[in-house]
């Protein structure tokens, strides 16, 4: 198992794991009611209670790299192509952020077409390529992956201006404490 899946696995067996002491059950999300998810543990007209499932059957990324005739970063597959789970709200140096993920197969599939538009912007504004990771509470700023360096970066869209977070994404997973109910 690579560092970034491991990693991503750790993070959210923390993140479960928080939800379950502090309410007596694991993460729910009135975002996702109506949208079906193998995730699905139990859901009424208020909430989704959820539990992260592999993905199945195996996905990648290579609808992306064969549209842009890229090649993504190894940790970009990992993370996106680990598991299927909710949005996991985070804290990084008592920033808060809010790590995106895959609902379920149909959710991948535009997550590729929202990686695929935030590529070609990028590319349309002669800027490197990145590939977005979470979303901050600014709706300009975001958390991504540097196609070119393998760096985590918060990056202000539209722009070049980019601060590095962590060396990596293993790294940049290892520092986020989870936010819970």
């Amino acid at each position: 198992m690579s560092d970034t899946r491991s990693a991503l696995m750790a993070f959210t067996q923390r993140y479960c794991q928080g939800w379950q002491q502090q309410s007596g059950h694991g993460p729910v999300s009135s975002d996702l009611i109506g949208l079906p998810s193998p995730c699905i543990v139990t859901s009424d007209d208020h909430q989704v209670e959820w539990h992260p499932v592999p993905c199945e059957p195996a996905t990648d990324l290579s609808a992306v790299e064969r549209a842009l005739e890229i090649t993504l970063q190894p940790d970009a597959h990992q993370f996106w192509c680990s598991q299927y789970a909710g949005d996991m709200a985070a804290r990084r140096e008592g920033n808060p952020l809010t790590l995106l993920q895959a609902w379920s197969e149909c959710d991948f599939q535009r997550a590729q077409e929202n990686i695929i538009g935030h590529l070609v912007m990028q590319r349309r504004l002669k800027i490197s390529p990145t590939v977005f990771l979470a979303t901050t509470d600014d709706e300009l700023t975001i958390i991504s992956l540097c196609n070119l360096t393998g760096e985590v970066v918060l990056e202000k869209l539209g722009t070049p201006h980019r601060t590095t977070l962590a060396r990596g994404l293993s790294d940049f997973l290892q520092q986020l404490d989870p936010v819970t109910a």
